[in-house]
């Protein structure tokens, strides 16, 4: 009989994103690169200003704006998204963050979008 394995719940997804946004900050205080910055250089995702510069955007794999020339800063990144991941019900936002993090020991190969 075949058992599919357990799935992880959305609150247990946006744990470990939101735990990984956190030791993101630490790494930065302690001058390391945040794991999302490196995703990013790697084409895991992107976050970037809308247009109108008002916004920040999360998308997939490696885009880049138009007009893009300043990089948005780590810190205002991870405020955003933070807020982003608390409010969203969408789990693929989820999964698509958390696998930023697929170094990390927690992150789970079903994750992958």
């Amino acid at each position: 009989m075949d058992v599919e394995p357990k799935r992880l719940s959305d609150e247990d997804l946006r744990r470990f994103v939101l735990d990984r946004l956190t030791e993101d900050e630490e790494r930065l205080e302690q001058d390391h690169s945040p794991l999302l910055d490196e995703a990013e250089l790697r084409g895991r995702l992107r976050i970037l200003r809308s247009d109108d510069g008002r916004e920040l955007l999360l998308v997939p794999g490696s885009a880049h704006a138009q007009d893009e020339r300043v990089a948005v800063p780590f810190e205002e990144k991870a405020r955003w998204l933070r807020g982003e991941i608390e409010r969203t019900e969408d789990r693929s936002v989820l999964e698509m963050v958390a696998a930023a993090y697929d170094t990390h020991h927690g992150w789970q190969e079903e994750w992958r979008t």
